[in-house]
């Protein structure tokens, strides 16, 4: 639903009804993850998605009879259901969808959420999609210190529950995750199956991760217009303040002239398991220093461009700082999968498409080489890579800056010169 956010305060701000269609649940191949959402307001207009096109004009029907009603609907659409292949899910997954319709002012939960979540606060929507009669649709909003709503009102529902529906929910919110929680009416977490329990579904909003790009060059660019459009907030820095321009990286969200290494020291407190470092300087000067701090951190990729020899004599150096063997395995070295890249461009997409492998789980393979689920889950992988699948790109990868030498050297291709700068 964060995607949509804006369009959904500007209905409430303007005191109009709505329903909200969320994916609360996904089994096999489904086109969109939990939390994807179709919004319709009482005139009928509709922003968002929930299936990519499979099942959006039967869950736009429920959105209208929602409103209509004041009631909010749980619905299952499944390949094996005759409306769900009639209306286009034919890629074999099942997905559960909560319709909850929305009036401006009546539930301080929904209230809350909506406006946390368009102005970029991190929050916890947690709305109930089994358990008691009558209990559908009751949501909390949860922040890092407050909540609003209840659960307590509702039948059978004790304030212990909604204590720990709401510290389960802050859990979740800290660690940026999004699914479902399922708790006993006393409190305790419970297995999905069993009796008397009830099923909330968690939706944390928080800001999008980080893209750190590191050094100023026409590849930096490329990567910069790549990773805004992946939903990063991209930050370039180097230390040459000619090269470091707002003008030379418009798709930027902040350009800062600074020594990298110095940059990152500044940022940890901003800094998760979703952040992507790309080192795109090619020059030891400011690789190293850089490196040696964020291979020690718990950074959710960490990249670096170079050639096969520049990256032997960056590991050797990393390993004389004192890395660790698993330390070193954290570098994404030669950064990017072979794609057979040599612009920018394509080098950016090399650069994307590995990000995205290795935080989603992807085994780098053409889908038309397997015949398993194209959409899976991180941790249902093998520990060990699939037979078959190189370990490391082939040589002088597509996209790679010549190797800096030392000074004299015949090809020298040098970073222009740097100073310390002030600190940005």
């Amino acid at each position: 639903m964060q995607d949509i956010a804006e369009q959904l305060l500007a209905w409430h701000a303007s005191g109009r009804p709505f329903a909200v269609a969320t994916v609360v649940g996904v089994t096999g191949s489904a086109p969109r993850d939990p939390g994807a959402a179709l919004a319709v307001d009482a005139d009928g207009e509709a922003v968002g998605s929930v299936s990519g096109g499979c099942v959006e004009g039967a869950v736009y029907e429920l959105c209208r009879a929602a409103i209509a009603s004041g009631r909010p609907v749980l619905e299952r659409f499944g390949y094996s259901d005759e409306e769900a292949f009639a209306v286009g899910l034919t890629c074999g997954g099942v997905l559960d969808v909560l319709v909850q319709p929305v009036v401006p002012g009546a539930d301080p939960a929904l209230d809350a959420g909506i406006a946390l979540a368009a102005a970029g606060t991190p929050v916890a929507l947690a709305r109930v999609v089994a358990g008691p009669a009558g209990l559908l649709g009751a949501a909390l909003a949860v922040t890092a210190d407050t909540h609003h709503g209840a659960l307590s009102p509702a039948p059978a529902v004790s304030t212990v529950l909604e204590r720990a529906a709401v510290a389960e929910a802050r859990a979740m919110l800290d660690a940026g995750r999004t699914g479902r929680l399922v708790l006993g009416l006393d409190g305790r977490p419970c297995d999905e199956h069993g009796r008397g329990t009830v099923t909330l579904f968690v939706e944390s909003y928080v800001p999008p991760p980080r893209m750190l790009v590191f050094g100023a060059i026409d590849f930096a660019a490329a990567v910069v217009r790549i990773g805004a459009f992946l939903g990063y907030d991209v930050t370039v820095c180097d230390a040459r303040p000619v090269f470091a321009t707002e003008r030379r990286f418009p798709g930027a969200d902040r350009v800062v002239v600074d020594w990298p290494h110095r940059y990152l020291d500044s940022q940890l407190d901003q800094l998760d398991g979703r952040t992507v470092l790309c080192v795109l300087t090619h020059d030891a000067r400011f690789d190293v220093p850089l490196l040696e701090r964020a291979l020690r951190l718990p950074l959710g990729y960490v990249g670096a461009m170079g050639s096969r020899r520049t990256h032997r004599e960056r590991e050797a150096e990393l390993r004389a700082a004192g890395l660790t063997d698993a330390e070193l395995a954290r570098l994404h070295s030669p950064i990017g999968l072979d794609l057979g890249a040599r612009t920018p461009e394509e080098t950016a997409v090399s650069v994307a498409a590995e990000i995205v492998a290795h935080r989603r789980g992807g085994g780098c393979l053409p889908l038309s080489a397997g015949d398993g689920p194209i959409h899976r889950d991180l941790a249902d992988l093998p520990e060990d890579p699939p037979e078959g699948l190189p370990e490391d790109p082939p040589e002088n990868l597509p996209g790679d800056l010549p190797t800096s030498r030392p000074a004299g050297g015949a090809g020298e291709r040098r970073p222009g010169p740097a100073r310390e700068p002030h600190a940005a």
